[in-house]
């Protein structure tokens, strides 16, 4: 097959997409990954390599690691953080590099709630108990950089003062992301932390305006989307995973349905850029007492019909032909790569040129503990096609 023939297999992938106010390249986004490798909360020139090689890589849209918006509410000692001056330097140095390599980026604005734990350094800095809607610890879970393995503790429940101060610093994690660059915002709103605990029954509890019905868990959510939207305008998304697992969540099928249809119907009235749906994916199938956490169902066929005016993108382990018919069927409007984003920073190139992705992952010096000398391997040294 020649390079040109290659080009023309998925033509719906590279086809240019508006998205909120900008347009990007192809319908090929990096999806938000943890890969915790600042320095005490502080943005590196390993993190401008690792991003601007992927933009350089022809994907059309970057989103960030996980961004923290509080020191409080942290799980890692080197996960980024947006909460003062040297964070908004750190991260505007990225997004240049990014803009001067033709692509977009979106910064992903994330709180852990119950999942973070009272010894992690940046959460002993802070001062302030673990929080979460409802005082009940997700089970599981272990802390490489803690002695033992002291899993999840029980949180505070949140009070409603607190409830808005929370929202209030994402209001200005967002005023942040602004200064530095960004071209969006994207809300962590899935895999168990704090805005998920708060859609979930099973970690929210609460019987005021903020729990209860499906209406009432999903106003923290929709609450944090409406002060975006003062800062950023149309350049507003959410990421989602409705069949839950990972962290000690999910619903049954009918409160899941229930929940997300409801919560995804009004975060698409606000006029939101993109909503990036992550589908049932076995890795995050969580196996708790011997019962899987997930909630398996078709995301993409449920939830579809209420997401009527945001981009959607899907994301978990999508194939270019999925994306391919997806897109060519009007089912979605781009995707979202993960894993395979991280091993081939060229991957959108890869697969317009029909190349193949064939790095090996290092599975090694992909964990989040590693040791100085080991830092910058398995991370910037993934080769683009030849």
């Amino acid at each position: 097959m020649t390079t040109t023939e290659a080009s023309t297999n998925f033509p719906a992938l590279f086809t240019p997409l508006q998205v909120g106010t900008h347009t990007i390249q192809n319908r090929i986004g990096m999806s938000a990954l943890t890969r915790n490798r600042a320095t005490r909360s502080y943005p590196t020139e390993l993190m401008k390599e690792y991003f601007v090689q992927r933009a350089r890589g022809g994907n059309g849209l970057i989103v960030t690691d996980g961004i923290l918006i509080t020191r409080q509410g942290t799980e890692w000692q080197n996960a980024p953080g947006i909460w003062d001056e040297k964070h908004i330097s750190g991260w505007k140095n990225i997004t240049d590099g990014v803009h001067e390599a033709g692509s977009k980026i979106y910064a992903q604005l994330w709180h852990l709630g119950r999942v973070s734990h009272p010894d992690a350094p940046e959460q002993k800095l802070a001062g302030i108990p673990v929080y979460a809607p409802s005082a009940i610890s997700a089970r599981g879970g272990k802390f490489r950089f803690l002695p033992g393995q002291p899993g999840y503790t029980t949180p505070t429940e949140l009070d409603e003062p607190t409830i808005w101060k929370l929202i209030g610093q994402y209001k200005q994690a967002a005023v942040n992301a602004k200064a530095a660059g960004f071209d969006g915002v994207e809300l962590h709103g899935a895999n168990g932390y704090l805005v998920a605990q708060f859609l979930d029954n099973t970690s929210n509890h609460r019987s005021d305006q903020w729990g209860g019905s499906a209406e009432n868990r999903a106003r923290f959510g929709l609450e944090i989307l409406k002060v975006f939207k003062e800062v950023f305008g149309q350049d507003v998304a959410i990421r989602v995973s409705p069949t839950g697992g990972y962290n000690d969540v999910g619903m049954p099928i009918g409160d899941t349905i229930e929940t997300f249809s409801y919560f995804l119907s009004e975060a698409d009235k606000l006029g939101l850029a993109y909503i990036a749906l992550v589908r049932y994916s076995s890795f995050f199938d969580i196996e708790i007492d011997g019962v899987h956490r997930s909630t398996k169902f078709d995301a993409l066929e449920a939830l579809r019909p209420f997401i009527k005016n945001a981009r959607l993108f899907l994301n978990a382990e999508v194939t270019p032909e999925e994306g391919q018919q997806y897109i060519s069927e009007g089912k979605i409007d781009g995707i979202m790569i993960g894993f395979n984003m991280v091993t081939h920073p060229d991957y959108a190139n890869r697969v317009k040129t029909g190349k193949p992705l064939d790095n090996t992952p290092n599975y090694q010096y992909t964990q989040r503990n590693l040791s100085d000398e080991d830092w910058y391997t398995g991370y910037t040294d993934y080769p683009f096609a030849k």
